[in-house]
């Protein structure tokens, strides 16, 4: 809740539990200045975007990492701090009491710290909106500023004019002056599920506008969060707000004495239906000193405890290309370890070769990375580009095919592996306790130099490979042996078959391998494409090898 915008990056949890902090950099002093250089100056961007146009180019919690990442910089090689972030914020309009910002927790171990030996301690959501301050004279609403850079901030009074969520007029005719949120309407979100929704983004805009139609202002709410002038304690303070017309924050306010209430309730908000968008709770003292003594910084009463992170920034430490069984390169992006949900991700796909190229990752890129399905780790984009780019060994993708690395020659081991993977898996040969791992034992020791010479293995040669005691050589001849056995259609999908649709396949390898391409694109749901690469498969120099090997081997329908 408190105060949504960037005001101070003080972190009061081990730098580990925020995936960020990790041993200096080994970078030379010429390139650590670069590298903070190009970091600060993204920041700088950031800042402006946000602050003085409204707009939000990244994530909060990618924002906060990216900043923290800076100091970490910053401390490593002696360098000076970063500007405050709020100085493109400043307004023209003084605040009568400053906005005071918050720190930011994101350990249970730093929140249970924090209450101990403290009294009168709420919880209410941190709503995702733009703080505001509204001043009223005589009951009447004179003013409305921005948060600004807490000082002064910006005149929002003709917007808040129109937000019926503001009262425009008190039941009371009192002078009085309201700290509290901005945000934007949701129906019945749920955090955990949805995230922010870009709603705090939403709102920032809108009230930068110079005009703002009353429809607009209609999906903007109003979360009072503290009276700053009221001595009352805070029941009473919410309770006088809502008797003087504003919506009541009595549901969203919840009085906790130690950490296990404070998790029930962040628990809660965080997967319950609310109205808004919000990115943790906010701990706060029901006393607090007097206004006049707030400053624009981060207060000792209250803290943000901030939801675990959707998203993750990671350092990029290689760039490994791997090829598929059928030639498809993808490029897979090796992480120094992070941290998201209770999982450590040390790598990430980049799904394809085109889109690997469209990003231009290298080492010592940060990327920002969150999970799919809750499991899946997933690359969603570039967050900061080294300032040295380091060479790339892009493989060449018209040298993989479906027709390429039969044997594992010099950059044909990674398509190798995966064919072998593939023959032995359930859409092959389905053989029991044969996997990835076990051709890779095998192939380290040079006796795979074919896709089908592991037929000719016996048990004494395993039991001699480490790795391969007595029983596992044992289990594994006898899954070797039952492999020989398959019916020839699967022996036809293990090596390889182009999909061929409804096509009736007799049980004979010569048989197949006289049809040409007019005959194959004559059988049902094979075209004009299918037909040719089951032409060219059966065609293959080293799928006739194969086939004879198989021939020599006693396999039914060679």
């Amino acid at each position: 809740m408190l105060v949504a915008l960037r005001l101070l990056f003080v972190f009061l949890v081990a730098c580990t539990a925020l995936n960020v902090h990790a041993d200096c950099p080994k970078w030379p002093a010429t390139q650590a200045k670069s590298e903070v250089t190009a970091l600060q100056k993204q920041i700088n961007q950031w800042d402006d975007a946000y602050h003085r146009e409204g707009r939000s180019l990244i994530a909060d919690e990618l924002y906060d990492q990216s900043r923290l990442r800076l100091s970490e910089w910053q401390r490593c090689f002696d360098l000076p701090p970063a500007p405050v972030p709020l100085r493109t914020a400043s307004g023209s309009i003084t605040h009568p009491i400053a906005h005071t910002g918050l720190d930011k927790l994101h350990e249970a171990a730093a929140v249970e710290a924090w209450l101990r030996d403290r009294r009168d301690v709420w919880v209410q959501p941190k709503i995702d909106g733009v703080a505001v301050t509204l001043i009223y004279r005589a009951g009447v609403l004179h003013q409305a500023i921005s948060r600004g850079d807490g000082i002064r901030g910006q005149d929002w009074t003709p917007s808040a004019q129109k937000i019926a969520a503001i009262p425009q007029r008190l039941t009371q005719p009192l002078d009085l002056l309201v700290q509290g949120e901005l945000y934007w309407r949701l129906n019945e979100h749920v955090q955990a599920k949805s995230g922010s929704v870009n709603a705090r983004a939403t709102v920032a805009g809108l009230m930068g506008r110079k005009f703002l139609n009353t429809e607009q202002a209609a999906e903007i709410g109003f979360f009072a969060w503290d009276w700053p002038q009221s001595p009352l304690d805070l029941p009473k303070r919410i309770t006088g707000l809502a008797a003087l017309g504003f919506a009541t924050t009595e549901p969203y306010s919840q009085p906790v004495s130690e950490l296990a209430e404070a998790q029930k309730w962040r628990d809660h908000w965080y997967r319950s239906p609310l109205p808004f968008a919000t990115d943790g709770v906010v701990l706060r003292q029901g006393q607090r000193p007097p206004a006049e003594r707030w400053q624009a910084r981060a207060p000792y009463w209250a803290i943000a405890w901030k939801y675990p992170f959707a998203q993750v920034l990671a350092e990029v430490r290689k760039v490994n290309f791997k090829i598929g069984r059928t030639g498809r390169i993808t490029p897979v992006i090796e992480l120094n370890p992070v941290r998201l949900d209770d999982r450590e991700i040390k790598r990430v796909s980049a799904s394809s070769l085109k889109r690997w190229q469209a990003l231009d990752i290298r080492p010592g890129d940060q990327v920002a990375i969150s999970l799919a399905g809750l499991t899946i780790p997933r690359l969603d984009g570039v967050v900061l580009r080294t300032a040295e780019r380091a060479e790339i060994n892009l493989p060449n993708a018209d040298d993989f095919h479906t027709l390429s690395c039969w044997q594992p020659t010099p950059g044909c081991e990674s398509q190798f592996l995966a064919r072998l993977t593939w023959l032995s898996g359930k859409q092959g040969l389905a053989m029991q306790h044969v996997g990835r791992g076990t051709w890779e034992k095998l192939f380290e020791t040079g006796r795979l130099n074919n896709l089908l010479d592991w037929l000719t293995l016996d048990e004494p040669e395993l039991a001699n490979i480490a790795g391969f005691g007595e029983r596992s050589s044992a289990r594994l001849m006898h899954s070797f042996h039952s492999a020989r056995q398959r019916p020839f259609a699967q022996w036809l999908k293990a090596l390889g078959l182009p999909p061929s649709g409804e096509a009736q396949l007799p049980d004979s390898w010569q048989a197949l391998a006289q049809r040409d391409t007019e005959q194959w694109q004559a059988e049902p749901g094979i075209g004009p494409g299918r037909a040719a690469q089951l032409s060219a498969f059966f065609r293959d120099p080293q799928v006739l090898a194969l086939s004879d090997t198989l021939r020599n081997a006693g396999i039914d329908g060679f």
